[in-house]
């Protein structure tokens, strides 16, 4: 059991001895939110000796019943494709950047994966504009049956997608393990699109 999951079971354990459970409430988005009582939050910054967010695990859907992904507030300022590099924070993997909350992530996930002995590669994650206005052209448009969003609609130009390199093992792992990330398959046809859908983006 590894170190988050130690914490949260250890919150489980005392919020059943001492608290009523929390409270889920629905998004129209499609994910969900699960809101967290003062007192749990002070025990599981007891426990843990962390500050408290909100889990980043995902809902874990079929790919295509996710709805549209809403990004957060301070990446709507810039718009999609136009995050500057500074905004978004890098992987440790060549020039690939993701949205902070989404990076840090990925990072924990990946080191997880190759402790497990599965390497989890990446051939793409923020995407510009002007990068998917070149994409849609060489792939097509998904909605005419091709490989790329319509420029400017893309998850990957708000840093929360990454296009990842799997072999059998890896894809397995991914889709046992990515939703405790907040990484999940979520484009039918796409075996390789992972996006960054928590149930909360802290």
């Amino acid at each position: 059991m590894d170190g988050l999951q130690g914490v949260q079971a250890r919150v489980a354990e005392i919020q059943s001895l001492m608290m009523p459970r929390p409270t889920p409430v629905a998004r129209s988005t499609g994910t969900e939110t699960t809101t967290f009582s003062a007192a749990l939050e002070a025990a599981t910054t007891a426990v843990s000796g962390a500050p408290v967010g909100v889990p980043t695990a995902a809902q874990r859907l079929a790919p295509g019943e996710y709805g549209r992904l809403e990004p957060p507030a301070e990446l709507t300022q810039y718009g999609n494709g136009q995050i500057p590099a500074d905004a978004l924070t890098p992987i440790g993997i060549g020039s690939h950047r993701l949205y902070q909350p989404a990076a840090e992530a990925f990072v924990r996930m990946r080191s997880d994966a190759a402790a497990a002995g599965v390497d989890i590669g990446i051939t793409d994650s923020y995407r510009s504009y002007d990068q998917q206005v070149r994409l849609a052209e060489e792939k097509g448009l998904y909605s005419n049956g091709g490989l790329a969003a319509t420029p400017g609609r893309s998850n990957h130009g708000w840093g929360l997608a990454t296009d990842l390199d799997l072999d059998d093992t890896a894809q397995q792992w991914m889709r046992d393990n990515g939703w405790k990330y907040g990484f999940v398959e979520d484009t039918p046809r796409e075996p390789w699109h992972w996006a960054y859908r928590p149930a909360a983006i802290v």
